[in-house]
């Protein structure tokens, strides 16, 4: 298993593994867009957009997409997951564990003071919140949005 930082020529596959990740939150149907140039969009801002791939041979088994803030609250800068997603076939295997650990080295090079990351709705998503538990994250109350 390779595990190497995403790159912007990486959004065709990140783009697929996002899809994935989101129809499996939201039962099958994820709202309809274009992913692909979203993905495009998004791996563009190399200062303030960061993740890992992971690759079984050639082909892509799980991707961890985080930004960059800044917040008193946080000490200045930190990390937010905004994708964790690992191929159902590949799980139990450690892979997400991998995926955290690599994003975790990567924000205490770049002097961030915490990594966060929104976990999905309970009870539903017991099980995502245990793996986030397993791997030192620690419950700081529900995250909410304001769309623009």
């Amino acid at each position: 298993m390779l595990i190497r930082p995403v790159a912007p020529a990486d959004a065709h596959c990140v783009a697929h593994l996002v899809e994935d990740l989101l129809a499996e939150l939201h039962h099958g149907e994820p709202e309809p867009a274009d992913r692909v140039s979203i993905a495009e969009a998004v791996l563009s801002h190399t200062s303030r957009s960061f993740g890992y791939l992971a690759l079984e041979g050639e082909s892509p088994v799980g991707v961890l997409l985080m930004t960059e803030g800044v917040a008193i609250y946080a000490g200045g800068a930190f990390g937010q997951i905004t994708e964790l997603y690992v191929r159902p076939e590949c799980r139990c295997g450690g892979l997400a564990a991998t995926l955290v650990r690599e994003a975790a080295r990567f924000g205490k090079e770049r002097g961030w003071k915490r990594l966060d990351v929104g976990a999905p709705r309970q009870p539903r998503w017991a099980r995502t919140l245990a793996f986030y538990l397993s791997v030192g994250f620690v419950e700081v109350g529900p995250r909410l949005r304001l769309d623009l």
